[in-house]
């Protein structure tokens, strides 16, 4: 096979791995060789952020093999679409539903999220401008328009941010019921939705309540 450029591993992270190998995995290996010859029976999805400040499971104190976890930018989920193109987001979603057969499918959000960020200037200066940038995350954001157009007139970047890290989480709710199966699996009852938020610099988490259309502190 031609060079493929691949490297081994710095030895700080091989340290690392051998570390959890003789202590963690050693402490848990029963369990290890259970999911490994039962296989995976996840409680949850979870589709988070790739921001490595948000660490799904540990918030929620998981075991391995407890949660079937996708990561964006932005923790987004795009509308429904079938055609011949590549979709990773859709097909992680339909493995969980249709194979893994999920019961709960929660979208976490964060506080100071660059996606968000990212995602609010890069419209700013789209509207500006007039010129559309081109590249794999520009397209991404794009699944954020409907929260941006939502915003008030005049709202400052800094609210009109901390605002979008929220709306977001409902903009992927709501394409997450375009999907077929998300509907049909709801509408049975045989899976619920969940829009939470994380504030990383305090550790809180806020859970959305769709009766007072607000996302309040779980306490």
């Amino acid at each position: 096979m031609d060079d493929l450029f691949v490297k081994p591993l710095p030895a700080s992270l091989l340290n690392r791995y051998k570390g959890w190998k003789a202590t963690q995995f050693e402490e848990n290996k029963v369990w290890y060789k259970r999911l490994a010859d039962e296989g995976q029976k996840p409680r949850a999805m979870i589709i988070s952020c790739c921001d490595s400040r948000v660490h799904a499971t540990s918030i929620f104190g998981a075991d391995m093999g407890e949660f079937f976890i996708h990561r964006n930018i932005a923790n987004l989920v795009p509308p429904f679409k079938v055609d011949m193109e590549y979709h990773g987001t859709s097909a992680a979603v339909e493995y969980a539903i249709k194979n893994l057969k999920i019961p709960h499918l929660i979208v976490l959000g964060h506080s100071n999220c660059g996606g968000i960020k990212g995602g609010y200037e890069q419209s700013q200066r789209n509207n500006k401008n007039n010129i559309l940038e081109k590249s794999f995350v520009s397209q991404w954001l794009k699944i954020l328009e409907p929260a941006i157009k939502n915003l008030k007139e005049g709202t400052t970047k800094e609210i009109a941010i901390s605002e979008l890290e929220k709306k977001a989480i409902l903009v992927s709710i709501s394409n997450l019921l375009t999907f077929p199966f998300v509907k049909e699996s709801v509408e049975d009852g045989s899976l619920s939705l969940h829009a939470l938020w994380q504030n990383i610099a305090t550790g809180s988490l806020e859970q959305y309540n769709s009766g007072t259309n607000f996302f309040e502190k779980v306490e």
